[in-house]
């Protein structure tokens, strides 16, 4: 969690609050909506394919559809490109320091997420309002993200998240104006398991709505992804290399497979790079 990030206080401050009146203005009641429509207030069993959030999407690179998503107020879509323009700096500051603690040259994850036409950079907004059943139902089910660096500003009052260490799932602790890093399964394959990418769900709670706003920096569509050499170099003979792919063909895989574990993703990577291409 960072809290010497950087990002002024007063920018997160008046995202947090617009981001909970668009959540109470457009989205609360369709919502609620759902929820009687589907009886998910009366279910009985543990509930395995849905989650309980109210969610929309953003994407800020390589173009951004801020200008295009309905029901938003002028003055939050132009907080929410403010936003983004620091997050992506910081970003990009972070994946320097793992350049620089895997000894790789600086800008080397940034050169492979770039790909032709520069990473892809968007943003999850989820509200998890109260859930009458969170033993039933979770907020969003145990995953691992496909994608590269996490950046989260999350609710510092409603908590929620939790990780997967050591077995255990451990809690997350909200904490006033931090960002939460995560690492998805990009950063995995580059460093060839040095950093793995971590394990997460998000528990509903029964009182108070959960605010999270996830960004993720992650490699452009056709960015060649493999081991970075210099890590191989150092790895133990028994250590197994990752797969080589293109992100895009990863990120089709992951759409089907995301709430499973990474490690057959990772496993049908590889079995298609040693399948040999059909040529006429």
């Amino acid at each position: 969690e960072l809290v010497s990030h950087g990002i002024s206080t007063e920018l997160l401050d008046t995202l947090e609050k617009m981001t909970k009146d668009h959540y109470k203005k457009t989205m609360e009641q369709r919502f609620k909506e759902m929820v009687a429509a589907k009886g998910l207030d009366a279910v009985q069993s543990e509930i395995h394919d849905l989650d309980w959030e109210s969610t929309f999407s953003l994407r800020h690179l390589p173009s951004s559809n801020i200008s295009e998503i309905p029901d938003l107020e002028e003055d939050y879509r132009k907080t929410m490109k403010e936003f983004a323009v620091e997050l992506e700096k910081l970003a990009e500051k972070l994946l320097d320091l793992l350049c620089e603690n895997l000894g790789l040259e600086k800008d080397y994850l940034k050169k492979v997420f770039y790909g032709s036409k520069g990473p892809n950079f968007g943003t999850k907004v989820s509200n998890y309002p109260p859930c009458p059943k969170p033993d039933l139902i979770k907020g969003l089910r145990a995953h691992s993200d496909a994608g590269g660096l996490i950046l989260l500003f999350q609710d510092d009052k409603v908590s929620g998240l939790q990780l997967l260490k050591d077995g255990e799932w451990v809690d997350v602790p909200p904490m006033h104006h931090s960002i939460v890093i995560n690492l998805g399964d990009q950063i995995e394959v580059i460093t060839n398991g040095k950093y793995r990418s971590a394990m997460h769900r998000v528990i509903a709670q029964s009182d108070g709505t959960r605010m999270s706003i996830a960004s993720f920096y992650n490699p452009g569509d056709d960015a060649f992804i493999s081991p970075a050499p210099a890590v191989l170099e150092k790895k133990t003979e028994d250590a197994p290399t990752y797969p080589k792919f293109v992100f895009d063909d990863y990120m089709k895989l992951y759409s089907g497979l995301k709430f499973q574990a990474k490690e057959p993703r990772f496993e049908a990577m590889k079995a298609k790079e040693s399948t040999p291409v059909a040529t006429a």
